[in-house]
């Protein structure tokens, strides 16, 4: 029997100006590994100058977001009144418990130069006990994660706990989030960990318990099992999950334990356009005045 229980390939979706986002996670047969419910590989992707990335004001509830770039950057404001670049190798970290709205745009610099991006965002939910927690956003520079050599491959430790290190960034649940680099021939088991573990080939190619994994897929282990990653070529895989947290509802972008959270979560973002983010449940973040509706309500469109 496979240590490997499926095999997902990301289903890929062009959002225009040759910037292509593949969607791993959820997938139908299989809606998170750990407590990670939402896993898209953005890029890689070149823009020409003055074209970029333009994600409007949107809200979450029930999550925590980390958006971790391989190349390039971008520019994060939030209704905390955050306003963060994003750089390679660093940790975002954005919970956005009771509820926060957010926007991710290509900074000024980079749109006007043109830019190289490529990067992978997680949604990561939250205990049942902390869904409604006050939102926070949390910086970690690059240099104070922790990064080892484990047979020949380099591993910089984003959240969690493995290998007998443990990286600074704050989490709610017991979790494991690895960038490896491998070069071909390089080779390590996966970590002990208690609850799901999966691997992502963002490039080159890995075997792994007797199955192939090419650039673009995801190998979900089955529990308990143990197996082996080896480089085939040059690699970079990530490595992910953790203690299962439970069934989540999901709608979309919005997550909670309860279908009617999500409900109460969609009044209050249609109430906070109305009111024009005057004393309402969601707030606009700095420099902004674009928002994203709710699918199927009118979108006044970007005004930029």
């Amino acid at each position: 029997m496979s240590a490997v229980e499926m095999i997902i390939a990301g289903r890929k979706k062009d959002l225009g100006d040759g910037f292509t986002v593949a969607r791993v996670l959820p997938y139908a047969k299989r809606r998170r590994v750990g407590p990670f419910v939402f896993f898209d590989e953005m890029g890689p992707a070149t823009f020409a100058p003055g074209t970029g990335i333009d994600v409007r004001p949107h809200p979450h509830i029930g999550l925590a977001t980390v958006t971790y770039l391989f190349d390039g950057e971008m520019d994060h404001a939030d209704s905390l009144g955050v306003q963060k670049t994003i750089y390679p190798g660093a940790v975002n970290l954005m919970t956005s418990g009771r509820g926060i709205a957010h926007s991710e745009r290509t900074g000024p610099k980079a749109r006007a130069d043109g830019h190289h991006i490529h990067g992978i965002q997680v949604w990561i939910a939250l205990p049942t006990q902390d869904e409604e927690v006050e939102p926070e956003f949390a910086h970690t520079p690059a240099e104070d994660l922790p990064q080892f050599e484990l047979g020949g491959a380099t591993l910089r430790l984003i959240l969690g706990s493995a290998y007998g290190h443990t990286s600074p960034v704050k989490v709610r649940s017991a979790m494991i989030y690895i960038h490896a680099e491998m070069p071909a021939g390089s080779a390590f088991d996966l970590p002990k960990a208690a609850g799901d573990l999966a691997a992502y080939v963002v490039s080159g190619s890995l075997e792994t318990g007797g199955e192939p994994v090419g650039p673009g897929h995801m190998a979900v282990f089955a529990p308990g099992e143990q197996a082996t990653l080896r480089a085939r070529a040059d690699s970079r895989v990530m490595l992910l999950g953790g203690a299962d947290l439970g069934p989540r509802v999901m709608e979309w972008n919005f997550v909670s334990t309860t279908a009617e959270r999500i409900e109460q979560a969609k009044a209050d973002w249609r109430a906070s356009i109305a009111g024009d983010w005057q004393d309402t449940p969601f707030a606009m973040p700095p420099g902004e005045d674009e928002y994203i509706p709710l699918p199927g309500d009118p979108d006044p469109g970007p005004k930029r």
